[in-house]
């Protein structure tokens, strides 16, 4: 996997006021002197400074480590954080900055600035489900939840154009609201590039079709890794810390992670689903 972050440009100021006083015959020379000296010095710093810019330009621009976010949004209703603890420890094992973002945090406002974070590695533990057109037909694309409570009031124009959605929680009773994030809205709302990161999306049904990692995919990402069906939160659980394992651990392709998560903790025990990730030729470790 492959990311370029831009160099911060800092300010440099050089030089300061000469005072003009009164000098001596014999202090002439010694002021040319200390002149030359200290023209030398600049020369020799902005060299330095040149040398450094030339080099950071050739290593791509890169500074600090490189970043992993886990947006939890699951933890308003299935919060597991020894899961949590667990992903952390191996990301910061492999070198990793982490952000942990927890459900009330996950809106949708957050979800649009996502991209302009420039994480490596992303871990989407969310629910999600399939998406139900206007006159009610279900059909095989996905929805993102967010912890943003829907309101009719509240996003009209985008929910008219399908750029939002209504999400419900099945498992509660009365049944719970909030919006919903489409394919639509990665393409549209989503500001920046996610620059060749490995986004794993956690939730149910996130490749039962293609549409939201091509979704990911167009908007700069390498790899989208997802279930093809319904999942249960204790076995994506189990498997994503397997995968974690592979891909920053063991430093292996996307699809042999996979694969050998899949060998080890088999689909789901209830729903028979399977982890696959997109594009099928994605090769890239999550290290590089």
């Amino acid at each position: 996997m492959r990311r370029r972050r831009k160099q911060e440009k800092r300010p440099i100021g050089l030089g300061r006021r000469a005072e003009e006083g009164r000098r001596s015959r014999g202090a002439a020379p010694r002021l040319k002197w200390l002149g030359l000296l200290a023209l030398v010095v600049v020369c020799a710093s902005l060299a330095g400074l040149a040398a450094f810019f030339a080099l950071t330009a050739g290593s791509g621009g890169q500074s600090g480590p490189p970043r992993a976010a886990i947006v939890d949004q699951l933890s308003l209703t299935f919060p597991n954080p020894a899961f949590v603890q667990q992903a952390t420890s191996m990301l910061e094992g492999a070198g990793y900055a982490v952000d942990y973002y927890p459900g009330e945090q996950v809106t949708i406002e957050f979800y649009q600035d996502l991209p302009s974070h420039q994480y490596e590695v992303l871990i989407l533990r969310v629910h999600s489900g399939r998406f139900r057109t206007p006159d009610g037909t279900l059909t095989d694309d996905v929805v993102l939840f967010t912890g943003e409570p829907y309101s009719r009031q509240r996003y009209v124009e985008e929910r008219q154009a399908g750029i939002l959605t209504r999400a419900r929680y099945f498992e509660t009773n009365p049944p719970t609201y909030l919006f919903g994030i489409p394919a639509k809205f990665v393409e549209s709302r989503m500001k920046g590039d996610f620059e060749g990161a490995t986004v794993v999306l956690m939730g149910c049904d996130g490749l039962r079709s293609n549409k939201m990692a091509e979704a990911f995919v167009r908007k700069g990402a390498e790899a989208f890794i997802s279930w093809d069906a319904h999942v249960s939160a204790d076995h994506t659980d189990a498997a994503t810390e397997r995968l974690l394992q592979h891909l920053v651990i063991d430093n292996l392709g996307v699809q042999e992670a996979v694969a050998r998560t899949m060998s080890e903790v088999g689909p789901d025990p209830s729903f028979g689903s399977q982890l696959l990730v997109y594009p099928p030729e994605a090769a890239a470790s999550a290290g590089h």
